[in-house]
Parts: structure tokens; sequence; C-alpha cells
């Protein structure tokens, strides 16, 4: 199966006409189901030691996206954002968040989400730094980054965008660079996630594609049979990315919810 996401009300950074604060827009408030387990402990956590965790940005669509780079090019803004494909917000899977509600220094902070699977994506606790507000819950998708970082694909720039468009391509959503080959992308990138080396992820499937198939038993299969059959393999390997843990539905924050649609499974 695709991965799926979860709809959460959590506080926001955004007002009302009147002033007062909102939620999370609900446009945006999405996200895959380990990184909303992960959103909700940090936010009891946060509540525990006096701080809350309100946010500016989680989930984007490939229209946000491209408006957000746009942006960036136009020089709307500073802070860097890639074109559509290459961004964990695109999957559900990174948030900006208010840094002076944390309550607490960013180092510390750090150490908290790290605890719960999410992490900074620049490299030093400075929150004076650009995307200091930025933390990722990568999932699965770290292996696809260790595996350009190790050299068995050389067709990104940088291998962390190797990582986002894995991410972004397991909720079966559009990565432009594959052009019409998605169905095969998605294939090669939940190949890679389950261990094997295929060579570039490009969506063209060549004799390494096809020997990491039949390692796997699929021969002779149909393209859609053999995607379903390597994603139920993803699913069964790392099932938090999957399936909403009932833990995580049970957290109490005095400002967080958890809203699961009926595509989402509940695990008991």
């Amino acid at each position: 199966m695709k991965t799926p996401l979860v709809d959460i009300d959590i506080p926001s950074i955004y007002k009302n006409k009147q002033g007062a604060p909102v939620p999370l827009p609900k446009r945006l408030a999405h996200a895959t189901p380990d990184m909303a387990a992960a959103l909700a402990a940090l936010s009891r956590d946060l509540a525990k030691l006096g701080g809350r965790l309100v946010l500016s940005d989680l989930f984007r669509s490939y229209e946000m996206q491209l408006q957000a780079h746009l942006d960036y090019a136009n020089k709307k803004k500073s802070a860097f954002s890639p074109p559509p494909g290459g961004s964990f917000h695109e999957a559900g899977r990174a948030m900006d968040l208010s840094l002076k509600d944390l309550n607490m220094d960013l180092d510390k902070f750090w150490l908290l989400a790290k605890t719960h699977g999410v992490n900074p994506i620049i490299k030093t606790p400075n929150s004076s730094a650009s995307e200091a507000w930025h933390f990722e819950c990568r999932g699965s998708h770290q292996r696809v980054i260790d595996y350009y970082d190790a050299k068995h694909g050389d067709n990104f720039d940088y291998p962390y965008a190797a990582g986002a468009a894995s991410a972004i391509l397991a909720l079966g959503v559009r990565v432009d660079r594959f052009g019409s080959a998605q169905k095969e992308a998605q294939l090669q990138a939940a190949l890679i996630r389950c261990g094997k080396v295929i060579g570039n992820l490009d969506g063209a499937i060549g004799a390494k594609t096809r020997t990491a198939l039949t390692e796997l038993g699929i021969n002779d299969a149909s393209l859609d049979d053999a995607l379903a059959h390597v994603e139920d393999l993803a699913q069964k390997q790392d099932e938090s990315e999957y399936v909403l843990d009932a833990q995580a539905m049970s957290v109490v924050a005095a400002d967080f919810a958890l809203h699961v649609p009926d595509h989402v499974d509940m695990h008991v």
C-alpha cells in the first residue's frame, strides 16, 4: 500500500481577523502515521516541560511547494525551498516550528526530538541559523539518503534529494523528474528501502532492478503487481510508517488532536 496521511489539529503561528491564534490550516495539517505519532509525543513532552509545539508549516501539496520555490527564486523569502519533488514537506514528513514557543534551548529540543525519530536539517543547534526551525521524520527514506551517500547511485545532485523523492513517491504523488515512469520509480525507491542495490533511482527498469525482484521471488509479474508486492514488503518492514499505533491516539495534550481517516489502519 501507499503511505497514508493522518489529519491533525495542532497550534500554529497564524491568527484570525480578530487576532486570536488558530490551528494549523487544514491544507497543511497532514502527516504520515509515524510523523503524526512523533508530533503527538513531542506535544505531550513539551507541555510537561512548560513549552508548546507550534507550527508554521507541515504538509505541502505540489502546488504549495512550487509556490514556495518561486517565492525563494523571486527573493520574496530568504529560506531555501527546492522545486517540487525535493522536500520532505511534500511527504508529510517535515515541520517548521516556532522556536520561541518551545520554551527551551534549541540543543535540548534536538535531544528531545531525536528520542521520537525527529531530526533537524541543519548540523549544529544554532537558533539564529536559517532553517533552525525545520525538523523531519524521514523514516525508512533515510536509507535512500544513505544509499546515495554510499555511492550506489549518482543521478541526484544531493543524497538528501533522493530521500525526499522516495518519500514523496511513497505517497503515490508525482515527482516530475521521473516523467511517465512514476510507478517504475516508486518500485525502485521501495526496493532501495528494502535493502536492495539497483543502481540509480531513475524510473528505468534495468538488469539490477530485475535481479532485485528475482531475489524477492517476483518473476514475470506486471509492473502493478510487482509494485504492490514490494510496497507490502516495505510496510511489513516499517509498519509504523503505514499504521498508526493506538498508543499515539491515547496521547493527551491540551491543544493537539489526531484524526484518523478511513484509509489509515490502526495497530492496537
